[in-house]
Formats: structure tokens, C-alpha cells, sequence
């Protein structure tokens, strides 16, 4: 699975300066707005593999299909708005939920801003604020990561929670009793609004 995600992925050049952003903020700007474009059509080259390739189609459905970031609007490249699906085989399956992703003017040397704009009853999500705890977009963050590689990262933390710090205590206290979690869960839960439907 990793193969086919990471043959997507656009070949990216060695950065000399880790430490942070480049000293001329307008060049800054013009260097993110060309990776998140980059980045964009690098997804959007994937949804193409997945419709092209009927004999990808069952490996893809999995990969791609179950996310879909993109720009709010064309006139601001650094607002996105995304879905996830939970994965089969957990308490999450069959649901939808909604992202905001906000990329600083520092990205990519600093990780996104994402959070859930639909309730998700998680141990590493604020049920309130829609805050997310995972390393990637914290203190194991790389400029390597790429839009895609975070919604990944985000559908297998559904799944596999880290009890270990969780922002919810009440959800990591249910985790083991899976039942009662489904019950929480489908309580805070409110269904994805199709905006195409109106």
C-alpha cells in the first residue's frame, strides 16, 4: 500500500535549511502556494489513477477514495476543508466526518492546523473544539509530509487511538468496552451535509 502512495507523490527536492522558513517572506508565500498547489494536483492526479485503472479500483478505493481535501475557494490557497471516512472493521466505519485545514505561512516547516468540523468522539480529539493530538502534527513533524500522507495518518488514528495522552478522557476510558464507545460516538455524531444536494 505504501508503494502505490508513495509513487504518486511528486518527487520532492532536498531542502538545505531545516531550521525554518526562507528569510524573505514574499518568496516564502510564493514557495507555499507552489507546494500546495503541487500538492493538490498531486491528489487530484490520484482520483485520476483511481477512475482510470479499473484493476486498481479495490487497492485505491481504500487509499483515496475515502478523503478529499481541497482549497475552500480559489482565492485562498491556504484555507482547505476535507472528509474522512472511517475505516472498515471499526467502530468508525460508515462514517464521514469533516476537517478544516489551515496551512501557516511557515508550512511546510511547521505542520498544518487541522481539526474535526463534525463531533467525533475520540481519545485523541477535543469533542469540543475539534482539536487533534497526533505526533505528526505535533513535535514529529516533517516537511516531507504531505497533505495526503496527514489524512492517512488521521484515518488510522480513528482506529488505533493512543490512550496514552488523550484529549478525551472519557472516550479513552470507553475504548475497551467497544459497544458502549459505538453508543458515545453515534450520540456526538452529526451526519456530513452533502453541499451538492442543496
Amino acid at each position: 500500500m505504501e508503494q502505490i502512495t508513495s509513487s504518486l507523490a511528486p518527487p520532492r527536492a532536498p531542502t538545505a535549511n531545516k531550521a525554518g522558513p526562507p528569510a524573505s517572506s514574499q518568496a516564502g508565500a510564493g514557495s507555499i502556494a507552489k507546494r500546495l498547489g503541487n500538492e493538490l494536483m498531486t491528489l487530484m492526479a490520484s482520483l485520476y489513477i483511481y477512475f482510470a485503472h479499473n484493476e486498481l479500483n479495490q487497492i485505491l478505493a481504500d487509499v483515496l477514495n475515502p478523503r478529499s481535501p481541497f482549497p475552500k475557494s480559489d482565492s485562498n490557497l491556504f484555507d482547505w476543508a476535507g472528509t474522512i471516512e472511517g475505516a472498515s472493521g471499526t467502530v468508525y466505519s460508515g462514517l464521514t466526518f469533516k476537517l478544516s485545514i489551515y496551512f501557516p505561512p511557515n508550512y511546510p516547516y511547521v505542520a498544518p492546523v487541522i481539526n474535526f468540523e463534525t463531533p467525533c468522539f475520540h481519545p485523541n480529539v477535543d469533542i469540543n473544539s475539534g482539536a487533534i493530538c497526533l505526533d505528526i502534527l505535533q513535535d514529529k513533524w516533517s516537511a516531507v509530509y504531505s497533505v495526503q500522507t496527514i489524512l492517512i495518518s488521521l484515518q488510522s488514528l480513528l482506529g488505533e487511538p493512543n490512550n496514552a495522552s488523550p484529549l478525551n478522557p472519557d472516550a479513552a476510558s470507553l475504548w475497551n468496552n467497544q459497544e458502549a464507545f459505538k453508543t458515545q460516538l453515534l450520540r456526538c455524531y452529526r451526519p456530513v451535509k452533502d453541499e451538492h444536494s442543496a
